[in-house]
């Protein structure tokens, strides 16, 4: 049994287009059930942005979608990005935030450990022109920035004064923790939040005001998790780990988090 004060669930974070349509349909009849009320559907490119946009028009108590350009990817065509840009900007009404963006960290670790060039000013490019697009909109902006990408993201948001920044399952300095969370910027944690060392880390100094739970879904997870589909309900682990970390009680930390996630993205 769930405790009936346990606040509802709101997942900060899912690729819920990367699911089958079965596992979509399963997962959304669950909701109820687990306490889950919405989950934020982030886009890899174009046709992930108009799938997550069908799917909240099919659910929009549920599914609230954000459109962006995932970075571990190759880079699309100046044509393309301009079709891209031009399909935001003609749905913007439709869209809770910009995302996921950001720069190609695993990309770049991968080329440059097999000896192989890698330049990101393209990306760099591409991350600013959204960085002015949630500017021009005044919509949050959802990242995909580690380590010491993470610090290109932060000049580039100081230099649009863009303040609702969500860095997703961050990993960096802590220096680079303290700049984001002087800036007011998000973070949202995973389920590895269990079993992660440094993640467990990032919890005990990163603002309780700040901070959100997501799953990435359907990445899936170690350690409690292994062999399990990926679910939002599993934000409720996160949860309770964040406050087994930090000492706060558990019904008041899931009331923390509901009121954060729906504060940031400033859902009904």
């Amino acid at each position: 049994m769930h405790s009936q004060a346990f606040a509802p669930l709101i997942d900060a974070h899912i690729h819920f287009d990367k699911y089958t349509v079965e596992e979509q349909q399963q997962m959304l009849q669950s909701f109820p059930d687990q306490q889950v009320e919405a989950v934020i559907a982030v886009s890899m490119n174009i046709t992930s942005a108009q799938d997550n946009l069908e799917l909240a028009r099919q659910n929009p108590r549920f599914i609230y979608p954000a459109f962006g350009f995932h970075p571990e990817q190759p880079l699309p065509s100046a044509q393309d990005q301009n079709l891209f840009f031009d399909w935001i900007e003609k749905h913007i009404g439709q869209a809770v935030a910009i995302g996921e963006v950001g720069l190609p960290y695993y990309n770049r670790q991968e080329a440059e450990q097999a000896g192989i060039a890698f330049d990101q000013s393209g990306y760099i490019e591409l991350l600013e022109r959204f960085i002015q697009l949630a500017k021009r909109h005044n919509k949050p902006i959802v990242l995909h920035a580690v380590y010491e990408d993470a610090d290109i993201a932060c000049d580039l948001l100081e230099q649009y004064q863009v303040r609702r920044a969500h860095f997703h399952w961050f990993k960096g300095s802590r220096q680079t923790v303290r700049r984001m969370a002087d800036n007011g910027y998000f973070i949202s944690f995973t389920p590895d939040i269990q079993y992660e060392e440094e993640i467990r880390e990032l919890a005990r100094q990163y603002p309780s005001e700040q901070v959100m739970a997501e799953t990435d879904g359907p990445w899936p997870f170690e350690g409690p998790f292994q062999g399990r589909m990926t679910h939002p309900a599993m934000t409720r682990q996160v949860i309770q780990a964040w406050s087994e970390i930090t000492g706060m009680g558990t019904d008041r930390a899931a009331r923390l988090f509901y009121q954060n996630t729906k504060r940031f993205y400033r859902l009904p």
